[in-house]
């Protein structure tokens, strides 16, 4: 999930940039662009929507429950994830197309079941987890000085919800920008189109390329090679929370100067609920009791 929560803040951060983007349209790309979106000054579009878009990261007194379906190296699994008030728990419920064998459901219920008699190893997962937010929490609040944004001609919009209008603008790295921590090494590489709904700030959708390559602490640590592709879309899932609904991923990574991982991951959610705050335990057991979908 950690790499998710990465990759989804430079999604994320594609929103500022989407407001930041307005004023200085003015000067360039301009053509095809409302005046009233250039009248705005850059800096308070960016600061409210880096604002907005950090209360979808961290969705304070808000809990779903929904379906996650990962497609990736190791097959095709869908989740049943469900927020509680101590962090997410998810319980595997399709695999590969299928529903699970007993054997496979006996394995996941004795997984939930060890975070209910041992609450160590839940609250392990949920410091990793709360590690790459405050990552992603971060680097978020550089994006206005990490990125130079202008209109994209015409305003296209993705038609996705024909009441809204949508803030459309691509970006690229600011090259006067000095990344102050190794994460925030990634900005350097990425440009790509954002829209943002006019309305409300959120993020709508985001497409990023990995135009050069990227290195974290000199290429040590790890190096993003050139041509990756990262997609994302966020939609209200009711009640005014917004959530991911589609993330997708295609990049080339060489950890530690020795292995290269190709990673082509999809992530889709849907099937959202609204749910009462409860405690994690809570949360299990009300996983462990719906039935397991039967195709």
């Amino acid at each position: 999930m950690l790499r998710l929560l990465l990759a989804t803040f430079l999604a994320v951060a594609s929103a500022s940039a989407a407001r930041d983007s307005q004023a200085q349209a003015a000067d360039s790309s301009g053509a095809g662009v409302p005046a009233w979106l250039a009248a705005i000054p850059p800096r308070s579009w960016a600061v409210d929507t880096v604002a907005t878009e950090l209360e979808t990261l961290h969705h304070q007194g808000s809990y779903l429950r929904y379906r996650m379906r990962i497609v990736d190296a190791k097959g095709d699994r869908v989740r049943d994830v469900l927020e509680s008030e101590d962090g997410t728990v998810a319980r595997l419920i399709l695999k590969n197309g299928r529903p699970l064998t007993e054997e496979e459901d006996k394995a996941e219920r004795h997984r939930l079941n060890d975070m209910l008699q041992s609450p160590s190893e839940y609250y392990k997962h949920v410091k990793d987890d709360s590690s790459g937010r405050k990552i992603a929490d971060s680097l978020m609040r550089l994006v206005p000085d990490a990125m130079i944004f202008t209109y994209v001609p015409g305003q296209p919009q993705t038609g996705m919800n024909p009441d809204m209008t949508e803030v459309v603008s691509d970006y690229t790295p600011n090259p006067q920008f000095h990344p102050p921590t190794t994460a925030a090494e990634a900005l350097k590489g990425l440009k790509g189109r954002a829209w943002v709904d006019a309305k409300t700030r959120h993020l709508v959708r985001m497409e990023g390329t990995i135009f050069q390559g990227v290195n974290f602490g000199w290429g040590v640590l790890a190096h993003i090679y050139p041509g990756g592709k990262l997609a994302l879309d966020q939609a209200d899932a009711g009640n005014g929370r917004w959530i991911f609904t589609h993330f997708s991923e295609q990049i080339s990574v060489r950890a530690l100067m020795v292995k290269t991982l190709n990673i082509n991951t999809t992530v889709d959610a849907s099937n959202f609920q609204s749910v009462s705050p409860m405690k994690y335990q809570d949360a299990i057991r009300l996983l462990l009791n719906t039935p397991l979908p039967t195709h």
